[in-house]
């Protein structure tokens, strides 16, 4: 694991790493933390997993061929999967602290993979109503958050280079037949690693700045 630190942020990243520990982890920081507690980002993988939103309905797993884990979390959101070759960024932000509300951070981490699809060549864009961001109507990013104690946790996932057969057992994000694409299958042959590290800087860079 690395640290890197500015005035405002602890970026951490980690390798594979299990879902249900992260989970408890997550919020273990966050009902710990205090108003002097630096905030962080916590880059990884997850080994092959489903996960439910609060509000998700589990029928949108329309099957589990594969019998992977399935969680019912405490995110927004409904249905996903993570897996190996799946950058996960969680956000572990104190939006009291810097004056933000829910939807703005919901833009900003939208904005953020936007502006890192704009250095590899590729048009990220929202679609209304269904956060996240997709190239040519394709998802290439998820978002989910929970905010306790004006504290977020959770946060997106980017598909970089990763089996998406999974994704075909659900209504990924409770919409049936919407297409899910990764960078891989967009030309993007670059390794995982510089990927990470490519997207470690470009929070580095803009997660602050772009409140000015």
């Amino acid at each position: 694991m690395l640290d890197h630190s500015t005035t405002r942020l602890i970026i951490k990243e980690f390798e594979s790493v299990d879902y249900l520990t992260t989970y408890q982890a997550m919020q273990h920081f966050t009902q710990h933390r205090t108003p002097e507690t630096a905030d962080e980002v916590w880059i990884l993988q997850h080994p092959s997993v489903y996960t439910l939103g609060m509000a998700a309905q589990p029928s949108h797993i329309l099957q589990n061929p594969d019998h992977l884990s399935i969680y019912r979390t405490d995110r927004g959101g409904q249905v996903t999967y993570h897996g190996p070759g799946q950058l996960i960024a969680y956000i572990l932000l104190d939006l009291s602290r810097r004056k933000w509300g829910v939807k703005y951070l919901v833009w900003l981490l939208e904005e953020l993979i936007i502006r890192y699809l704009a250095t590899l060549h590729l048009q990220g864009h929202r679609q209304p109503g269904a956060p996240g961001v997709y190239v040519d109507r394709q998802k290439i990013a998820a978002l989910g958050l929970r905010i306790r104690r004006n504290c977020s946790y959770h946060g997106l996932s980017l598909n970089v280079a990763m089996d998406l057969s999974p994704y075909s057992n659900l209504n990924p994000c409770g919409y049936p037949q919407l297409k899910i694409t990764q960078l891989q299958d967009l030309g993007i042959s670059t390794e995982f690693a510089q990927i990470q590290h490519q997207f470690k800087l470009i929070l580095l860079e803009h997660l602050d700045t772009l409140a000015d």
